[in-house]
Order: structure tokens, then sequence, then C-alpha cells
């Protein structure tokens, strides 16, 4: 069985609905409303192969009544970053793996728990799949890769809960702002921002932010780059007002900031994820360059898609023993080919080329 915390939220319920049709079943759908939990169930899962079951994280009691019989826990409430290990504990002790959309601290701890069973972190969209798409391309097209350059784009509505999960991720010890990746090392304030950029798959000029966190380091430091350069990029004027803002801001006030500035920018437009992921390196001993662009309808969605990923992954028992974030656990190849079958909600091209041509390509094509 796989229970599914925060199950009937958007990114909850769409992992929901990717096991159920993947066969992963039985599930046991939860959160704190049950009303809810049980009108997603029968809206969505009408054979029996799932039940809804009330879940308060915040009650241990409630919690271990929850993972009791589950093989697979999966986590998909918030704020990842003050439930997550809660979660993961307790799964563990029930003997349940754990998998969790968001989170990732404290994994040496959690891992000593862990005994057999596995504990995977951070699956989501970003991080999770900015580390496993790296890897896939990696593993499909080069011997060797020596540079890396990224665009992640989220054109889309903030809940309390998200906003709050972000500004932990963006404001956290391990994100540096305008830092870049040479010669093995992170190199502090070497890139800066930039406005009115025109990427391929931007509807839009947008603004670029450069940043390393330790989801891009780590993996770094796996394809031995020696350069690497990783950008969020804004699409919109509001969001980067608020996230300058909320770094001197009452926590509650940055949240609330947030939603406001993501509902601002999104308004009158259509929400997307896109990803622009270029390597540099070698095959078959000649330079190659591949540019690979992912696009999502929501962020909610293709968390969801990645989180049901990773649990498909622990059930099949697919994952090693102990902590990890879900870009170093999982097989890239496996995981990629999963969502590659579910291209509505992630469809992936992979283009011969730099990304300067593809602008130019988009440009001449227009």
């Amino acid at each position: 069985m796989i229970g599914i915390i925060g199950g009937y939220g958007a990114a909850g319920a769409q992992a929901a609905r990717l096991l159920y049709g993947w066969g992963a079943g039985p599930l046991r759908v939860g959160g704190r409303s049950v009303e809810r939990a049980r009108r997603f169930v029968a809206a969505e899962m009408p054979s029996g192969e799932a039940e809804a079951v009330a879940v308060d994280v915040d009650d241990a009691a409630s919690l271990a009544a929850f993972v009791r019989g589950c093989d697979v826990v999966l986590h998909c409430a918030g704020p990842s970053h003050r439930t997550a290990e809660r979660v993961a504990y307790a799964a563990l002790i029930a003997g349940a793996h754990h998998v969790d959309a968001g989170g990732g601290e404290r994994l040496e701890a959690i891992g000593m728990a862990a005994g057999g069973r596995s504990a995977v972190f951070a699956a989501g969209a970003l991080p999770g799949l900015s580390g496993l798409l790296p890897r896939w391309l990696a593993a499909t097209d080069f011997d060797a890769v020596h540079g890396l350059t990224a665009y992640t784009g989220v054109l889309d509505r903030f809940t309390a809960i998200g906003a709050e999960d972000y500004l932990h991720g963006v404001l956290g010890g391990s994100n540096e702002a305008l830092a870049q990746w040479q010669d093995g090392c992170r190199r502090p304030g070497a890139l800066t921002r930039r406005a009115g950029v025109e990427l391929a798959f931007f509807p839009r000029p947008v603004s670029a932010f450069p940043y390393v966190d330790s989801e891009g380091e780590r993996l770094a430091y796996d394809l031995k780059l020696i350069e690497g350069r990783w950008y969020t990029v804004l699409d919109g004027a509001h969001l980067g007002t608020a996230l300058d803002a909320a770094r001197v801001l009452d926590r509650t006030e940055a949240i609330a900031g947030l939603c406001r500035a993501t509902a601002l920018d999104v308004a009158g437009r259509t929400p997307y994820v896109t990803y622009l992921l270029q390597l540099d390196g070698t095959a078959s001993g000649r330079p190659v360059t591949r540019t690979a662009v992912l696009r999502a309808p929501g962020i909610a969605q293709l968390t969801g898609a990645v989180a049901a990923v990773a649990a498909l992954a622990a059930l099949h028992g697919e994952v090693p023993g102990g902590a990890h974030c879900a870009a170093t656990a999982l097989d890239p190849l496996a995981a990629v080919d999963r969502l590659r079958k579910v291209p509505e909600l992630c469809e992936l091209t992979v283009f011969d080329g730099a990304l300067d041509e593809l602008s130019m390509a988009e440009e001449g094509a227009l």
C-alpha cells in the first residue's frame, strides 16, 4: 500500500492519479479533511483500490495510525521544511519506505534510522527533476560533460504553503545568488542578474537570476563539470520585487507578498513550467552540444508526477536503503522514461545544438 499525505492537494492529487493509473495500489489518500479525501477518492478512483483516511501530521498518534500498514509513505503536504523529518521518522518506524516531494535536510541522521528502508527527499520538480534531467541527458548523449547552462522558469500562483517552502529554499543556506560553478568550486558573485533576456520557448523577454544550490553543486561534482551556470527565470515584474523585499520582511508578510506577486504575474496568462538545459561535452571523441527543453502545464502537476515516479521506484525496490535526495537516488534513465510516458504533464524534446542557436531558429521561424 502507498499512503499519500496531502493526497487531495494539487501535487498529491496528481501523484495519486498517476499511481492509481499505473496500478500501484492499493492507495491510502490522507489529509486533515477526511471529507475532501473521500470526495477525491470517489471521483478519481472508483474501482475501490483506494481508501480515504484523516491524518494530521502535527499529531503523532494520527500520523502513526496513517502510516501503519503502508509499504511506502508519500509526503506531499507542507510546509515540507517543517514536516518532512517528522513524517519520515514515522514512516520508517512503521517499516515503510518514505518519499517526500520536498525536504532534504539532516539526511545523515535520517539515514541512520532508515536501516534497510529508503527515504527519498526533494522528489519534486525543483529540486528533484532539475537534478535528474542533466544526469539523464549526460547518460544518453555524452561520454563526458564539461559545461552546463540551465534556465528554469515557472509562471504559476503560489499557495501560502508553497510560498513558505520556496522562501526557505531561496533564502536557505545552500542557495547562493549570483554564483556559478567554475573549475571545481563555487565562484561567489561571478554572475549578475539579467533583465529583458530573450530565450527560446519563453513567450516574452524575462529576467534571469543566477544561483548555485546544493543540488547543483552535487551535480557538478558527479558530472565533473568545469563550468556550470544555473538561472531562475522570472516572467513578470512582481515576483522579483517581492523576493528582494522578503529578505528584510517578517516571514508572514514575505509569504503574503509572494502570493500576491505571483497572482499578479500570472493574471490573464497561462501558467507553465519551462526548463532549458544545455550540456557541452564529448561523445566518441568529438565535441557535442545538446539542449533539452522540458515543458509542463504547472509546477504542482510536475511535482506530483516526479513524486509519483519516486514512490513507484521505492515500491519496486529500485532505491537503495538509507536517506537520499531524489536526484541522486533514482535511476535517471528509468525516471525520465516514466515521465515521458505522460506527455501532457512532461513534454521533453532534445535538440542538437546550443541554446543560442535555438533562439535564432525561433526568430527565423517567426
